[in-house]
């Protein structure tokens, strides 16, 4: 088992009084987290809540506060989106961070019914809000000129062929699907898309978490195309207790207990499946985590913070991961690059 690759994922949580705060609190978190070596910070995104319901500006921002780690999303709900726009405004965040914007997507469309009839005009029930939203996102970050050769705009001082602006080279080669199932699994390999896979799945033919999940990490390497070179990030909830203070530990046991009920077997009418939180000594932590066969078939592992924890008790989980597990695991952190200064 090498980990060749570490980032965090951030709930990128607000009061509802204060946004301001708490934004500004998730990029110094980034900011922190380029400080102890990490090689990339994530971002969930989230619709109506205390959270990050615009990822790319979210990451334009935390591009001026960094300059070396990777900044992603996890994941965009494709279907509120419009894919000629959302390629935009990715495409120009990811220039602005000189190539380092990581795009995670989802084939979802949350609050179905509040939503709707805000973000579409129309029969929207009807449109593809699916796989084929995702492909036309996609295929708008390759840069391809629009129209035929004869095709051009001008603007003030300028004649041009048309195509998305400003073009980023490689953000295409950068894109990511949040597989939770066999079906979106082939679908994100048949599409040569990398894969991020989570602390939760589908139970496809199985009620054991990690067996799932490697079904699909099977069923999305058959579907890859040969030329495809796949990466794959891998999720879990950890919290190493080594450095917290006895408040914290505390709530992270109480946090630890609440969660136990949904682990112990398949949840609702899709059978989903959640893996076990990681809570207590980072040796304990590294235990389990060198046992654990999915992780042993992938190279990049995502700490996932929860939503409920302080500002400095995001530090101290990051700096634990950093200093008592990952090392454990084969990583190495990157410290080249000292943060831009705020």
């Amino acid at each position: 088992m090498t980990v060749s690759s570490l980032a965090i994922l951030v709930p990128g949580n607000f009061e509802d009084d204060a946004p301001a705060d708490g934004l500004e609190a998730t990029l110094d978190l980034f900011a922190t987290a380029e400080r102890l070596g990490v090689d990339g910070a994530w971002v969930r995104h989230r619709h109506l809540e205390h959270g990050i319901g615009s990822a790319a500006v979210f990451l334009a921002a935390a591009s001026q506060r960094t300059s070396r780690i990777e900044l992603g999303v996890a994941v965009v709900p494709i279907g509120w989106e419009s894919p000629f726009r959302l390629a935009e405004d990715f495409s120009l965040a990811d220039v602005l961070s000189h190539g380092r914007v990581q795009v995670g997507l989802s084939a979802s469309a949350p609050h179905e019914d509040v939503l709707g009839d805000l973000v579409f005009d129309g029969d929207w029930r009807s449109f593809d809000r699916g796989y084929g939203r995702v492909t036309r996102f996609v295929d708008n970050l390759r840069g391809t000129f629009l129209g035929d050769a004869d095709t051009v705009i001008q603007s003030p001082g300028n004649v041009q062929r048309p195509r998305l602006q400003p073009y980023a080279p490689g953000l295409v080669d950068r894109v990511w699907y949040g597989g939770g199932s066999l079906r979106s699994a082939a679908f994100a390999g048949s599409a040569g898309l990398n894969l991020l896979i989570g602390n939760l799945t589908s139970g496809e033919g199985t009620d054991d978490y990690g067996t799932a999940q490697r079904n699909q990490l099977a069923a999305y390497r058959a579907a890859l195309p040969a030329d495809r070179r796949p990466r794959v990030a891998w999720g879990r909830c950890v919290v190493p207790t080594d450095s917290a203070d006895r408040v914290s530990r505390e709530r992270y046991r109480t946090w630890y207990e609440s969660r136990l009920a949904r682990q112990a077997g398949p949840q609702g009418p899709r059978r989903t499946l959640f893996s076990a939180d990681l809570v207590g000594p980072a040796e304990q932590i590294v235990e389990q985590l060198v046992h654990d066969a999915t992780l042993a078939e992938v190279d990049e592992f995502r700490v996932e913070l929860p939503y409920e924890f302080a500002g400095e008790e995001y530090e101290q989980i990051v700096a634990d991961v950093v200093a008592k597990v990952a090392p454990e695991l084969g990583w190495v952190a990157q410290r080249h690059h000292e943060a831009v200064p705020v």
